[in-house]
């Protein structure tokens, strides 16, 4: 059995790697997740890969990381089943590496739109530390396990809840980021935001789909921030359901404002199509705060400038930049996996 540390020098060493973004055989690997899913570009890999290097895999941000919790190199290991999703590239390595981290195993289901790179990532680590293979197997369908986290929409949810109700779980759902706009942004805070809205194409659970805006907002200044992503309209798969959207709404006669890249509708959801975006006027800051108080559930991050009472956010340009203490739902893994022993 490895220890803590040894797991987490691994690791350490994965990032190493990764610092060598122009090798062929990573090259190669990124060339083959595009090819298996359209959505996933080079620029998004690399974005997502440069993340898991400088957030998750460095030694020191390892080290700090798990002296928060009683954790010892006995830790009882358990089997612990995970479903992943594939909305955006390795959107599931953080359970991948908890798992690892705190020496349980993990029986990994990918999911079909991300079957590429974790695999390599994982190929990778072993080639570092041999004995870390035996932490990982792929399974096509769950069995053996003792514990279940599981990502995926709010219908697969139901049936998770329902089918892994016997064993202690984690199951997310459904979940979006908002934003809070005061009209008093500056150009290059909006551009940060345009990130928060574009990154992934929107398809994150951490990209914003809705905004509040204050009553009278110019909305001009926003279009403006947008031109940064003005070529997101040339990829075939989100031009796809932009006309989509525009199709619907001029069908159903629905109130929007169209934009050359996305359509905005004002609506209560937080959840938008992808290609859109919802908005909400607001009043006061105290109003603002007590809807998303009552929303939370379906919220990821709230992006804002401003205090919303005691509801955490996080500045312009971050929601897609978790670090490694940002558990996804705001529930804690580590803690949940030292509590199965």
């Amino acid at each position: 059995m490895m220890t803590l540390q040894s797991r987490i020098e691994a690791l350490s060493e994965l990032g190493n790697y990764l610092q060598k973004t122009e090798n062929a055989e990573l090259q190669n690997v990124i060339q083959r997740a595009v090819s298996e899913n359209a959505w996933f570009t080079r620029e998004s890999i690399m974005h997502a890969l440069n993340a898991l290097r400088d957030r998750f895999l460095r030694e020191d941000i390892l080290n700090h990381w798990t002296r928060h919790y009683q954790t010892s190199d006995d830790i009882m290991q358990h089997r612990i089943g995970l479903i992943l999703a594939g909305n955006i590239p390795m959107v599931g390595w953080h359970d991948v590496m908890t798992n690892f981290v705190f020496n349980q195993i993990s029986l990994i289901k990918y999911s079909d739109k991300d079957k590429v790179l974790i695999p390599f990532l994982l190929q990778k680590l072993g080639e570092i530390s041999p004995e870390s293979a035996g932490y990982f197997e792929e399974v096509q369908k769950l069995i053996g396990y003792d514990a279940v986290i599981a990502t995926g929409s709010n219908n697969s949810a139901m049936l998770f809840e329902y089918y892994f109700s016997k064993v202690p779980h984690i199951i997310r759902k459904n979940r979006n980021a908002a934003a809070v706009l005061t009209g008093e942004e500056t150009p290059a805070e909006l551009e940060l935001l345009a990130d928060d809205i574009f990154s992934y194409f929107g398809l994150g659970c951490r990209n914003v789909s809705k905004i509040y805006i204050p009553e009278g907002y110019d909305f001009g200044v926003l279009f403006k921030a947008f031109e940064k992503y003005k070529d997101i309209i040339h990829h075939h798969k989100y031009k796809n359901n932009y006309d989509y959207n525009l199709a619907l709404f001029l069908l159903n006669k629905e109130p929007h404002i169209q934009h050359d890249i996305i359509l905005l509708k004002e609506s209560e959801q937080i959840a938008s199509r992808i290609a859109s975006l919802h908005y909400s006027g607001y009043r006061t800051p105290d109003e603002v705060e007590k809807e998303l108080t009552d929303k939370i559930d379906q919220i990821q991050c709230i992006v804002a400038n401003i205090e919303l009472g005691s509801l955490d956010t996080v500045s312009f340009g971050q929601s897609q930049c978790p670090g490694i203490s940002d558990y996804a739902d705001g529930i804690d893994t580590a803690e949940f996996i030292l509590n199965l022993n």
